[in-house]
């Protein structure tokens, strides 16, 4: 029979100081309270710039549908009357508009691509984050 006293080994933290469970508890709970409240703020930041990006994609849209408008009535107007001098009235007519209307359709296409680049509206950068952290503590929880 072994007669040697029984050594018990404790672990002691790092620092030297010993915290309760409780007092664990609530620093991982103030620490995933803070980590919340910097996602969502993140969140918050990502989703006003795509809003800006939307607001200027629909004002070049709103652009192109005002100068398609403008496009109608000038080419009733002065750009005819100056053409229609070389060309017949209607030849004349026909390459003001096409001219105006081609305006408005490359407004357009700029005014989609603004449009598509704010969509979706999802805070994709906060989104991202929230994956890592959650992998993080779930790497941190196994170890």
């Amino acid at each position: 029979m072994d007669t040697r006293p029984v050594r018990e080994e404790r672990r002691t933290p790092i620092d030297g100081t010993h915290h309760s469970v409780g007092e664990l508890v609530g620093q991982a709970t103030e620490q995933l309270s803070r980590l919340v409240r910097q996602e969502i703020g993140l969140a918050k930041e990502e989703l006003a710039e795509k809003g800006r990006r939307a607001g200027r994609g629909g004002g070049m849209l709103g652009a192109a549908g005002a100068f398609a408008y403008a496009g109608l009535l000038a080419a009733a107007g002065t750009a005819i009357a100056a053409l229609s001098l070389v060309l017949s009235v209607w030849a004349a007519a026909l390459i003001v508009t096409a001219l105006l209307f081609a305006v408005a359709g490359v407004l357009a296409v700029a005014g989609r691509s603004q449009l598509r680049r704010a969509t979706p509206p999802a805070p994709e950068e906060a989104l991202g984050s929230v994956r890592a952290d959650v992998e993080e503590i779930r790497e941190r929880a196994h170890r």
